[in-house]
């Protein structure tokens, strides 16, 4: 029988596309669908939430993949995001284009990356944490103190009127409206950010079935093995770091075009923890683990303090406890119950969650045994 072209496509083929649309017309109408019903601080929100996740993706790489412990992750977001304010600001009298400091971020990032890669080659675990740690403070404490003799940083005061970012002739800093549609600048913000997530999303999917990618999963699983096939150890931890900290000076130079304004205290440990734990919460190695501990531990504190008061009044008739306080605590108590619920995240992938099945079963047969 003579086999006729099929031009159109069948069920199976239909299935991913039709997906792919789906999820494409929430993320155009999500900002518009969030702004009425929460109003526009929640379209804020998400817009923190997308350069979070591309912080989270980076650390991803590094810990995820190549199970380097980074503890100073922070501190190239930071890199990115003092060269965005640098080069765009009246701190120094430059204004450069959105398009030619954004990179240049990216690029001083991944330098410090593999600055930071190159003398911890040796170092793996508590060592190899204690060292980024420090470095991350180095970096917050260096851009504190850089304000004199000569004052490039302006110190703990931080570096404001940061040019707004501009696409062409469009600032994002205005207010449009098209088809009776306003486009405020958290709605604009929002349709960047999101362009920038999907292509660190995709780059990191595209690493993560490379050659590259598989020789970070076999460092992290057994760096001796890994040499005796051939791998290059440093060359591959190095471009862990360096890919990971092009990641983070990318959202450096978002956060610091949408704030117009930056200061140490923006970068400091804390912020390399919750990014960490935006990792580990949502499944390390695991991108779409990644996604979901990115947005859930950037709304879930917000949730929390919107709605810690409200509760406290219906239930006590007063606010007992301070909000924040009480946010925090809240905060704090959701990590421990799902890490003890989920100790390999809410969306691990396969491998870890084979590994973790197999671990419990050897423990419990030999508990059997014993």
């Amino acid at each position: 029988m003579l086999n006729v072209p099929k031009f159109f496509p069948t069920g199976n083929m239909i299935r991913p596309w039709l997906g792919i649309v789906i999820i494409a017309i929430v993320l155009m109408i999500l900002p518009f669908f969030t702004d009425a019903l929460f109003g526009r601080g929640w379209v804020r929100i998400i817009d923190f939430a997308m350069l979070y996740i591309m912080l989270a993706l980076g650390l991803n790489i590094v810990v995820g993949y190549a199970g380097l412990l980074d503890l100073g992750y922070i501190a190239f977001f930071a890199v990115g995001a003092y060269c965005y304010a640098l080069l765009n600001s009246p701190q120094l009298g430059l204004h450069l284009p959105f398009w030619i400091v954004l990179p240049l971020g990216a690029l001083l990032a991944c330098i410090f990356g593999v600055l930071l890669g190159a003398p911890t080659l040796r170092l793996r675990g508590d060592y190899l944490a204690i060292v980024t740690l420090g470095f991350g403070e180095i970096i917050r404490i260096f851009l504190n103190n850089l304000n004199a003799p000569i004052n490039i940083t302006n110190g703990p005061q931080g570096i404001s009127m940061i040019d707004p970012i501009h696409i062409g002739e469009i600032s994002l800093n205005k207010t449009y409206e098209i088809f009776g549609l306003v486009f405020s600048p958290v709605h604009l913000h929002y349709y960047l950010f999101l362009g920038f997530t999907l292509l660190v999303i995709f780059i990191s999917l595209r690493l993560q079935d490379s050659r590259i990618g598989r020789a970070w999963v076999a460092l992290r699983e057994d760096e001796i093995a890994a040499k005796a096939m051939g791998i290059n150890a440093a060359k591959i931890k190095l471009l862990a770091f360096a890919m990971g900290a092009t990641f983070g000076g990318l959202a450096g130079g978002l956060f610091a075009g949408f704030q117009g304004f930056v200061s140490p205290e923006s970068f400091s440990l804390t912020e390399s923890i919750t990014v960490l734990c935006m990792v580990v919460l949502g499944g390390m190695g695991n991108i779409r683990g990644v996604l979901l501990g990115g947005m859930l531990l950037v709304a879930l504190p917000e949730a929390l303090r919107h709605g810690s008061g409200p509760a406290q009044q219906l239930l006590f008739g007063k606010t007992l406890v301070d909000p924040e306080s009480l946010r925090m605590l809240l905060f704090g108590l959701t990590l421990i119950i799902v890490m003890l619920w989920k100790p390999a995240g809410l969306w691990p992938s396969n491998q870890r969650k084979s590994e973790l099945t197999a671990n419990t079963g050897t423990i419990a047969r030999a508990q059997q045994d014993s």
